[in-house]
């Protein structure tokens, strides 16, 4: 079995402006890490635009909001839109947000079929903080949830589980799940800090896993809050397949967050996530990117969970 990395020229072409950190260059840094002899053996797709990429949009999201996107997109009149404070739209935005739908639904075909052990997803506009009814926080659709819901769609799978450690909560991933038992959203974050949701109590209908941290926590808190808040639940609910919501932000460089993880705090949470997949779910995992805004420790955290995916798909 292999790895697959699913990605796309087009997610250089979402222009956020001068001085946004979730800008282009981002996919650049983790291009030049993906270059090295490492990761020569890589099954390199290109992420697509699906014809049917809006029914299962339409799964994550009301229907009005796809359409509020699609318009955004076709009567943009200036060279940045802004639909909220901080998330920008520019007339490459389009193309990108549905090639990302893409690499995500591409990514549950290739696992569930057998095709590769498990993917990453190198795209842009990030996805988990877009809710059912609005985009927010960089992210016009919510990936990770459109591939949940994919997965449960086109191939029965009964059980779909999102493990979240970017260093914000994936507050629209929490709201898109709540009220169902079969979706399993657990999450490790800051907190206090953006979008300001994560808090333990929030626990859905008991398929809600918050382990919230604190600013300078580092790997110890981390592992901690892995293991007693996270895989625990986890291994209870018993997968059918594994989701990622790969953002690097944790990162102790990265100027949006506090924590302090570094690249093997990365590699290892890769690490105990694919054992679990390898339990429960066939070893079946897509991993979607997240955040993850300083460069170098983007691309040396991404480099480091995909060596583990490899590992774990050899």
């Amino acid at each position: 079995m292999t790895t697959a990395l699913i990605t796309h020229p087009a997610f250089v072409g979402h222009d956020t402006g001068a001085g946004h950190p979730e800008r282009p260059s981002r996919m650049a840094a983790i291009d030049k890490a993906f270059s090295e002899p490492a990761f020569a053996n890589l099954q390199r797709h290109s992420a697509p635009l699906r014809d049917d990429d809006a029914i299962y949009i339409a799964k994550a999201h009301r229907p009005e909001h796809l359409d509020e996107i699609r318009t955004f997109a076709e009567h943009l009149s200036s060279t940045h839109k802004f639909i909220d404070g901080d998330t920008v739209m520019s007339a490459g935005s389009w193309e990108a947000a549905r090639r990302a739908v893409g690499a995500a639904l591409d990514g549950v075909d290739l696992v569930m079929t057998g095709g590769v052990q498990n993917v990453f997803c190198q795209v842009r506009p990030p996805g988990h903080h877009a809710e059912s009814n609005r985009a927010m926080g960089f992210c016009f659709f919510n990936n990770v949830a459109i591939a949940a819901h994919y997965a449960r769609s086109k191939y029965g799978a009964e059980r779909v589980a999102v493990v979240d450690f970017d260093v914000h909560h994936g507050n629209g991933t929490q709201q898109i799940f709540w009220n169902d038992k079969d979706l399993f959203y657990g999450s490790t974050h800051q907190m206090p800090l953006f979008p300001g949701t994560g808090a333990t109590r929030e626990a859905g209908v008991g398929n809600v896993f918050n382990a919230p941290l604190r600013a300078g926590d580092g790997r110890e808190p981390f592992e901690a809050a892995v293991r007693e808040r996270i895989l625990a639940p986890l291994h209870d609910f018993a997968p059918d397949l594994l989701l990622i919501s790969a953002g690097f932000d944790a990162h102790r460089r990265d100027p949006l967050g506090g924590l302090q993880l570094v690249e093997e705090d990365f590699r290892w949470v890769t690490d105990v996530l694919a054992e679990t997949a390898r339990r429960h779910a066939k070893g079946r995992i897509v991993s979607m990117l997240e955040g993850g805004y300083d460069l170098d420790g983007l691309a040396h955290s991404a480099a480091a969970h995909v060596s583990a995916l490899i590992e774990a798909g050899g």
